[in-house]
């Protein structure tokens, strides 16, 4: 696979986020697709296989704490670089959550694909913003919550 598909798969990845297309999300990864997702959080860690990546993880963990009609990601996104076995890309995106805070985050992606699919997924954010808005840790909360974070 070359770099120019790897944009193109990127930059549908991203487009049916924007969408909040995950049927496409879905048929993108690979059945033993890996995600390694930063810090210590409860969606944090190394998740393997579409099962985990996409219904426990995305599903349960992150969109059930926030309220579905009202989260949009990929409001903003950039594709950093591509090489011939993957990508970067960054991402900003978010919403209300059940508990009434506005989580609106921004990650920064490493892809691998093999085979025209998620085969890893890297994935960096603010783990404090995790904490305090998805889960309520009161620990977190030490500082006012910015509207929008930085721009890029």
């Amino acid at each position: 696979m070359g770099a120019e598909r790897n944009r193109e798969l990127i930059t549908q990845w991203y487009t049916a986020l924007a969408a909040g297309d995950w049927e496409t999300i879905g048929d993108m990864h690979a059945d033993d697709v890996v995600y390694y997702m930063v810090g210590s959080t409860p969606v944090s860690g190394k998740l393997e296989g579409k099962d985990e990546c996409l219904g426990e993880m995305i599903n349960k963990k992150l969109l059930g704490q926030l309220v579905p009609e009202e989260v949009r990601f990929s409001q903003k996104w950039r594709i950093m670089c591509v090489d011939d076995e993957g990508g970067v890309g960054i991402m900003q995106g978010g919403g209300p959550t059940v508990s009434g805070d506005m989580y609106y985050q921004t990650y920064c992606e490493i892809f691998r694909f093999e085979n025209d699919k998620v085969k890893e997924l890297h994935a960096f954010f603010d783990t404090a913003l995790v904490e305090r808005c998805l889960f309520g840790n009161p620990l977190q909360q030490s500082r006012e919550l910015p509207e929008r974070p930085f721009d890029f």
